[in-house]
């Protein structure tokens, strides 16, 4: 398991791939606007373009086919406007969440929540419905009060809160255009301290105890016992301590791959800190590595959680033949259409794989096989096998959004072959 996402890669042979050079994109150009208004010309003059944000994506969410382009919007002014009397900020797309969250928190503010990397952008993060941890705490989308987008005639569209568009326009798979900013909600900066507990076993586990223990809780497990190494306990320290009785305190910081060096993980053993030097795993000036890795995560609903890990015990053996580590993780329910959590209190199960393609997609399929009666809904960057038509009875709304990329987008300029699949167009 690695720490950090970089923007896709160009390799010496002109091809474009994601961070972990898992996915070859069969785009033959990228492009790089320094300006909205050549970002506004780029869109306007091509036929297929796919927005590429820090390629911490496992599929072809990204990919434009190849008579299409990638545009990546890093090179744009990379600006955070804060409004302290309002509690938002506007913060450009191609902006990451550390970049973010160290300007936020220089105005005594703060974001709800994180995801266990700050180095994602956070138009990507949002649009694939991509979270952190916390029976509370939605899905990073719902932080999101209004989004700007350039359409594909180069016009900039904005939908607010107010619109009746808004439940598809945020976690929209980059199908209705370029995110070029977003204002998202704060609230008042707070501390968090973390805590590592060990053993934690699967035997009489109570979930729902264990998940609101703090405000953000991760259980680690390899699955090659039935139980959980490492439990993860972020507790805000305005809010009550609760205790842990169900596992050992770690005495030292703790990776949540065994063997991998804990320096790059925030701060643990209780010692208090910003919010955002806490809430994510890793530690935000860790350098990435190359990416060994292949991942998958699941949603289910809540209730499940306990039935769902025990479904997974039964396979676990061929479950860790291919894994490096496993997080759950509990998400509030999100009323953006396309959220994975939309409408559900969920739970996350989260597998960082080894990187081999052939031996881990018949894991992947055995997986959703037994995880099928829980109604999972994949996240959208991750490899999953579920085909779209089953994807597609798993998303009441999926009707309005599918009228909604066809109002903003008819022409199909942000449709690739993955939402396409989806949509069933």
């Amino acid at each position: 398991m690695t720490e950090a996402a970089g923007e896709g890669t160009e390799d010496g042979a002109g091809t474009f791939t994601n961070w972990a050079r898992t996915v070859t994109y069969t785009a033959r150009e990228m492009h790089r606007p320094r300006t909205t208004e050549e970002l506004a010309a780029l869109v306007a003059g091509r036929a297929r373009v796919r927005v590429l944000g820090s390629g911490h994506s496992f599929n072809r969410i990204a990919d434009p086919g190849p008579d299409g382009v990638l545009l990546s919007t890093a090179g744009l002014p990379r600006t955070a406007e804060v409004d302290t009397a309002a509690r938002t900020v506007r913060v450009a797309g191609g902006v990451r969440y550390a970049e973010l969250a160290r300007t936020v928190h220089a105005h005594g503010l703060a974001l709800p929540n994180m995801a266990s990397l700050p180095h994602i952008s956070v138009a990507g993060s949002v649009a694939t419905g991509t979270h952190g941890s916390g029976v509370g705490n939605a899905p990073l989308a719902s932080a999101v009060r209004e989004v700007e987008l350039t359409v594909a005639d180069g016009s900039t569209v904005t939908i607010g809160r107010d619109d009746e568009r808004f439940g598809g326009a945020v976690t929209s798979l980059g199908a209705l255009g370029v995110v070029t900013a977003l204002t998202l909600g704060l609230e008042p900066a707070y501390e968090v301290e973390q805590r590592v507990y060990t053993g934690l076993p699967l035997a009489g586990l109570d979930f729902g105890a264990v998940a609101a223990a703090g405000y953000s809780v991760s259980l680690f497990t390899d699955w090659r016992q039935p139980g959980f190494g490492q439990v993860w306990v972020k507790r805000r320290t305005d809010r009550p301590a609760t205790d842990f009785p169900w596992a050992v305190p770690a005495a030292r910081p703790l990776h949540p791959v065994p063997g991998m060096p804990e320096r790059n993980c925030t701060e643990q053993l209780g010692v208090p800190g910003p919010w955002h030097e806490r809430l994510p795993h890793f530690r935000a000036e860790f350098t990435p590595s190359s990416g060994e890795e292949i991942q998958s995560e699941y949603l289910l609903p809540r209730p499940a959680a306990v039935d769902a890990l025990h479904a997974i015990d039964g396979v676990r053996e061929t479950v860790a033949s291919v894994l490096q580590v496993c997080e759950v993780r509990t998400v509030a329910a999100d009323a953006q259409w396309l959220s994975p959590a939309h409408g559900r209190d969920s739970v996350a199960l989260h597998f960082t794989w080894v990187r081999d393609e052939a031996a881990v997609g018949p894991v992947v399929r055995r997986l959703e096989e037994v995880l099928e009666p829980f109604d999972p809904r994949p996240h959208w960057g991750k490899v999953y096998a579920v085909p779209s038509v089953v994807l597609r009875g798993r998303y009441a709304r999926l009707v309005g959004f599918r009228a909604l990329v066809r109002s903003l987008d008819p022409g199909g300029t942000f449709t690739n072959a993955f939402v396409r699949d989806l949509l069933g167009d």
